[in-house]
């Protein structure tokens, strides 16, 4: 297994360097800004605005303050005092697992961004556990919180099957035994398997979800950088979705190209795997979109060599021309740089008929563009399995003003009661919504 990952490498850095001839890493100042939109399918040419680099400074919400959901909602604060709660699982017997962790190494590793009320946190890294909430008198609050697991390295996805639950950390997948009750697992985990996590640390989140009969695992593993300018070579099992057995045992790629996926999920009408993607930076305002689609098994969706199908990225220096040719367009733009990592199907009847069947995604929030994006929770609506319109604002109200914001959503679940939940890792809280009755 050594030998082969060694000659894979050797064959990437080859042909990365053979067909880039120079350095990826390239500027705009030779650029022409003032091109045209590209009118077959409306994205901009590369550079056809600056890349502008504007962080957000994160508030916190005043006593009282909260996001605002459509009209027949309510939105309420379901939890808080938590450090960076990024992403939520729900257990059999309706019992919440937060996830907290975060970005590791300095404000300028962090890229930038700035919170007014937990800078320590962001300056020392990750809280590196998992908190469990539990809700005993059924009023869709929790009255109990514990420590559910400690000690772990970034972890992210969560998954229980049978009574086993799996962690993904950073680096690896850890499998620990599972009483139905628990409200603190004490046991030591056992590493069903490693996953890359070299790199620059903005890509560390690692999801992972689990097909019907829990046989498999789908994981999610960002790219190692931008656009490959530290060479493919570092990109060895990156900016791909894995595949494995549950055992940790046949690992391999089930779909590549795709830059930093993080929100993944089976549709609950047709079982088909979708994904929410992160794209690449530097190139303007509205280049690349954030996007959500499904994804094929041994699909090619254009990192690093192209975006949006066969839009072809100049710093790659027409590399990859045999993958650009059957990279596969997305079903639904989210957006430039807003973001987008969580992902929930609605898959319960409590919200109106509209919102049955269709997704709802976390928008984390922009860096790269003159004017923030994102920083919101959107719904695509779906008939038959497939998207059936464009993103629709579910939750917003989380940017103040041009420098600043209260929060930014993340990871979205649905309850069994049919409300759903929101972490907002900056303000260290976890949002309700649910239907008002």
């Amino acid at each position: 297994m050594k030998m082969m990952k060694q000659f894979f490498i050797l064959i990437a850095s080859i042909t990365f360097t053979l067909s880039c001839g120079t350095s990826t890493n390239s500027t705009s100042n030779d650029r022409d800004t003032t091109s045209l939109a590209d009118t077959k399918n409306g994205l901009p040419e590369p550079y056809a605005t600056e890349s502008v680099k504007k962080f957000s400074k994160a508030l916190g919400w005043e006593d009282g303050q909260k996001p605002v959901a459509p009209a027949g909602f309510i939105v309420e604060k379901f939890a808080d005092k938590l450090e960076n709660p990024r992403w939520l699982y729900v257990l059999p017997n309706g019992d919440v697992l937060v996830a907290e962790a975060g970005t590791k190494g300095t404000m300028k590793s962090i890229a930038g961004f700035v919170s007014g009320n937990s800078k320590s946190r962001l300056s020392s890294g990750s809280a590196d556990r998992i908190t469990l909430f539990r809700d005993t008198n059924k009023d869709g609050m929790p009255d109990v919180r514990d420590v559910f697991l400690d000690g772990l390295n970034q972890p992210l996805g969560m998954v229980l099957v049978d009574n086993i639950f799996y962690v993904a950390n950073t680096d690896g997948v850890l499998a620990f035994p599972y009483i139905k009750g628990q409200t603190s697992i004490i046991a030591v985990g056992e590493k069903i398997t490693d996953l890359p996590a070299n790199g620059y640390n903005n890509h560390w989140t690692r999801n992972i979800i689990t097909n019907s009969d829990g046989s498999r695992f789908y994981i999610t593993v960002g790219s190692a950088s931008n656009v490959g300018e530290n060479g493919m070579a570092e990109e060895f099992m990156r900016a791909n979705i894995l595949v494995m057995n549950i055992d940790g045992s046949d690992k391999k790629i089930f779909a590549s190209g795709l830059r930093n996926p993080v929100g993944a999920a089976f549709n609950p009408y047709t079982k088909t795997l979708w994904t929410v993607v992160n794209e690449r930076d530097d190139l303007g305002d509205e280049l690349v979109p954030d996007y959500l689609t499904s994804v094929q098994e041994g699909g090619f969706y254009g990192w690093p060599y192209s975006y949006w199908g066969k839009h072809l990225d100049p710093r790659m220096n027409s590399a990859g021309k045999e993958l650009v040719e059957k990279a596969i367009v997305p079903e639904v733009s989210l957006g430039a740089h807003t973001a987008s990592l969580g992902l929930a199907f609605y898959n319960h009847t409590a919200f109106p008929t509209r919102y049955h069947n269709g997704a709802f995604i976390g928008q984390h929030g922009s860096w790269n563009k003159s004017t923030f994006s994102g920083y919101k929770v959107v719904f695509v609506p779906f008939e038959n399995g497939k998207p059936s319109g464009s993103p629709q604002d579910f939750l917003t109200g989380f940017i103040a003003n041009e420098d600043e914001v209260y929060g930014r959503p993340v990871g979205i679940v649905v309850l069994p009661d049919g409300s759903i939940l929101v972490s907002d890792d900056s303000a260290n809280t976890i949002w309700r919504v649910r239907v008002n009755k």
